[in-house]
């Protein structure tokens, strides 16, 4: 069944504009009376049935409400150390597929890539349109934020605050699960560019609390390992 966003909500009905609404009428060709789900963004899915057509909106009776059983009980934020060309438009598209509540671009010692503020805006402007379908494809019940670019002092200040925070480092002997029990709320996950982190990084790190993870004896590309460290993130905690 096609799903669609929207926060534009007004007791049972519920009414997707512009791109979303010309996509029902023409390129799906949906009819008045066809079923769809819309997500509130909150975690809500609403069933509904089209009721009216104009050429930029579509207005739909809600006949169901029910929590999307696509979102995980643990939130994980993402920290990603900003890597060389497009691999962050991969990052953000399979970490939404598995189920990553937020994305935040960070900007490290050894990282390559270094666009100024206007590039990046522009890039954190097509990463959110790619987290969008994503998340639309994958039937989440958010649309995980891609957040603003972060220096390494941010990132650390802004983890040391987390219930649980985990930096990825290859010399780490700490496997993830250790790191797992009691079935965590919230987590905050750390991963390096190309280059990886520096030992006055690493150090830097747990000084704030951070703890150390390995993902395995093998060294991992930067676009690898926030998936693979998702992967058994969400498995340890029943979400996968």
């Amino acid at each position: 069944m096609p799903r669609f966003f929207s926060e534009e909500i007004e007791g049972d009905r519920v009414f997707l504009r512009g791109e979303d609404a010309r996509h029902i009428q023409k390129s799906l060709r949906m009819q008045l009376g066809d079923p769809l789900t819309v997500c509130d963004l909150g975690g809500t899915d609403l069933s509904c049935r089209i009721e009216e057509f104009s050429p930029d909106l579509v207005t739909a009776a809600i006949l169901e409400r029910r929590p999307s059983e696509a979102e995980p009980t643990v939130q994980v934020r993402l920290y990603q150390a900003l890597p060389k060309g497009d691999k962050l438009d991969l990052i953000v598209q399979k970490a939404v597929e598995l189920g990553v509540h937020e994305i935040i671009p960070v900007l490290t010692s050894r990282c390559i890539s270094r666009p100024d503020g206007k590039s990046m805006e522009k890039k954190i402007q097509r990463l959110s349109r790619i987290a969008l379908e994503a998340a639309k494809q994958c039937g989440r019940g958010i649309v995980p934020k891609v957040g603003a670019l972060r220096s390494w002092e941010a990132a650390l200040s802004e983890m040391g605050e987390a219930p649980l925070a985990i930096l990825f480092y290859e010399e780490a002997t700490a496997p993830l699960r250790e790191m797992l029990q009691g079935a965590p709320e919230q987590v905050s996950i750390l991963i390096g560019a190309e280059g990886g982190f520096s030992r006055e990084e690493v150090e830097e790190a747990k000084a704030k609390g951070l703890l150390a993870a390995s993902l395995g004896k093998r060294i991992l590309r930067c676009e690898t390992a926030p998936l693979a460290a998702l992967s058994v993130l969400m498995y340890e905690t029943g979400n996968l």
